[in-house]
């Protein structure tokens, strides 16, 4: 307990006094994304996941992507969630979590998002439902098939770290065309 305190200290003043920005280390980003995440991103559970949820939801309009944000959020933490639980039991989300596991702890959270930016799978509950109103959707999804987004090296309220999100644009491996997006969260101590 008392290393984890000192780590996060550690952390923080890094954070605090150098004003650490994702930005600085952008290289170092797309070489972890290149060597340790695409090799399994585009495995066939994952296509196969994302196509089939963009099926069930692309007719969704945005009332109803609303409602269902609404009901993820209500859920979170509660002993009922039937919207929650189901995802989280897939076998999708299973093979995020091993993914995560695999890292050594250098993966702290993997969210997979549809074409509307709904989660179709995650390792850790997300706090809501809907990405598609934010940049890990809209700057990856949203600009098409070769685009990368990093976040800011920031805490992490649904994982309790501080974190860089790695997101980009998960394509049809037939068409090349995109299908949805994937949030890789990385624990930021490792890029500074």
């Amino acid at each position: 307990m008392v290393r984890s305190i000192t780590r996060l200290t550690a952390v923080l003043a890094i954070v605090t006094a150098t004003g650490t920005h994702a930005g600085e280390f952008d290289a170092q980003l797309t070489a972890y994304l290149d060597s340790n995440v695409r090799a399994w991103a585009t495995a066939p559970i994952i296509i196969d996941a994302i196509k089939a949820q963009n099926a069930h939801t692309s007719g969704y309009d945005q009332a109803r992507i609303d409602e269902l944000d609404l009901a993820w959020r209500a859920q979170v933490g509660q002993a009922d969630s039937p919207l929650i639980a189901p995802m989280l039991a897939s076998p999708v989300s299973e093979y995020l979590r091993e993914q995560s596991a695999a890292s050594g702890g250098q993966v702290t959270e993997i969210i997979l998002m549809d074409a509307q930016g709904l989660n179709v799978a995650v390792s850790e509950v997300t706090s809501d439902y809907w990405q598609g109103d934010e940049e890990k959707h809209s700057h990856t999804y949203g600009m098409g098939p070769d685009a990368i987004h990093f976040g800011e090296i920031e805490f992490d309220e649904s994982t309790q770290r501080y974190q860089v999100q790695i997101s980009f644009t998960i394509n049809d491996p037939e068409t090349g065309t995109p299908i949805g997006a994937m949030t890789v969260g990385v624990d930021g101590e490792a890029f500074m």
